[in-house]
């Protein structure tokens, strides 16, 4: 959608200099001549950004500038006077104001100005259609009439407002994510959503990154910097993959548990914390503290409150459900006709492992609505029928030759883009160029 700009002048040789100026720069304007008239316009979606004159008949532009805060604080309105006066200026930020410019102003500080405000306001708006995306999202991945799904559900719901560290058990694609920022945006915090990756994290850094340093507390560290934990503060902190946090940063992150202060790199001064944890996990947590890959007395402390999320071949009778929402949402988002199934497509699509669970499932229904439906079942043919057989490689040997049969697949689809395919695999860049790499793959490309 183009943005315009809405003018409120009441001098029309203004209006006339402003208008031919805009035209050139090819800024979509509107005119009105007093408040009365423009204030009917500001809801018009188009309006990304309005300039006003203070001094106009009737209302002025304080009341523009009201009126315009009312409906939408975050629409920009830049004010303009004939009269310099300092307090003006400073009442005018105070109460809102994008900026101010005197007449007689040049065209091109006008313009500098508007187009920095729409540009404004388009971030605005795209913020806003993403968290409403991810709430389409969150409500989705819980979507369905299955008896673990409403268990799920029901869980997220009784402890979203609840002062208790939670942990989300599930397989990859499950939504263990957006339940955590579901937990967090159903709460009462003021502090922002921290999600820390702990597999993605090199131990290297992970002290720094996690827990903060002071400067000159190693080679390289020239300021002070405040840690994921620090950051988190008054919001919620989103352990994802913490099976993955390396052994020896566990201890000191159960530390922070149990006291709710941090002590950055360097200092031994401990910072005080009022955060929520929320961590997941991909894999039995008592499995690896029983194997000591995992602390067990940090596992007995976050297996307090645990939210399960089943995988999508234990939900099955939803997968029909789920599809509609998710065609539904990629045709609307392409623009294009949302697809119809056989009674016999949409058996084959329920008896599927989908190993990538409602992720693939809403990959599989962009596919389909982009019509490259043969190309997606060719996908999960080629995973459900590809079988290692017991004689002959050595295991290793199997287990990359099947590697490499997947990555190439799921390149095909991709038209060998990495970025794609590494999103359709839910790897980083990073490793599947590694994977690449090692398989001596050659036919990606950026």
């Amino acid at each position: 959608m183009e943005l315009k700009v809405l003018l409120v002048e009441d001098d029309p040789s203004v209006s006339r200099a402003v208008a031919q100026a805009f035209r050139l720069e090819q800024i979509p304007l509107d005119v009105c001549t007093s408040v009365e008239e423009a204030v009917p316009r500001i809801s018009d979606p188009e309006i990304g950004a309005i300039v006003s004159d203070v001094r106009l008949p009737g209302q002025d532009g304080f009341a523009m500038l009201a009126a315009v805060r009312q409906h939408d604080v975050e629409l920009p309105i830049v004010l303009v006077t004939g009269f310099a006066d300092v307090a003006l200026v400073v009442q005018a930020i105070r109460e809102g104001a994008y900026d101010f410019i005197e007449k007689p102003f040049s065209a091109d500080r006008l313009i500098e100005v508007v187009r920095r405000a729409l540009e404004k306001r388009h971030l605005v708006l795209e913020n806003r259609r993403l968290r409403d995306a991810l709430r389409q999202e969150e409500g989705s991945l819980l979507l369905g009439h299955s008896a673990a799904i409403e268990r799920a559900r029901r869980r997220v719901a009784a402890l979203a407002d609840v002062d208790v560290d939670v942990l989300i058990n599930g397989e990859t694609g499950t939504g263990k994510e957006v339940v955590a920022r579901a937990l967090h945006d159903s709460s009462q915090r003021k502090g922002p959503f921290v999600a820390i990756n702990c597999g993605a994290i090199p131990e290297t850094v992970f002290d720094s990154e996690v827990f903060g340093h002071e400067a000159g507390s190693f080679t390289g560290a020239q300021k002070r910097r405040i840690g994921k934990i620090e950051h988190a503060h008054q919001g919620t902190l989103f352990l994802d993959e913490i099976e993955a946090m390396p052994l020896a940063m566990q201890v000191k992150f159960l530390r922070v548990l149990q006291e709710r202060e941090v002590e950055r790199l360097g200092s031994n001064e401990p910072v005080p914390v009022t955060f929520r944890v929320v961590a997941a996990t991909k894999e039995s947590l008592r499995k690896l503290s029983d194997e000591g890959k995992f602390r067990s007395d940090l596992y007995y402390r976050l297996n307090v409150v645990t939210i399960d999320l089943p995988a999508l071949r234990d939900r099955k009778e939803d997968i029909p459900l789920l599809l509609q929402h998710f065609t539904r949402i990629a045709s609307a988002r392409f623009g294009l006709d949302q697809p119809v199934w056989t009674p016999g497509q949409l058996r084959k699509w329920m008896e599927a492992e989908w190993r990538g669970n409602v992720r693939e499932l809403r990959n599989f229904a962009d596919r389909l609505v982009l019509d490259i439906a043969e190309d997606a079942e060719e996908a999960i043919d080629a995973i459900e029928e590809t079988e290692p057989t017991a004689g002959g490689a050595s295991l290793p040997a199997q287990v990359d030759a099947f590697e490499r049969q997947l990555i190439e697949a799921a390149l095909r689809q991709n038209q060998g883009v990495v970025s794609k395919t590494a999103e359709a695999l839910q790897l980083s860049r990073r490793t599947l160029y590694d994977k690449l790499r090692k398989h001596r793959i050659e036919s990606a490309k950026e």
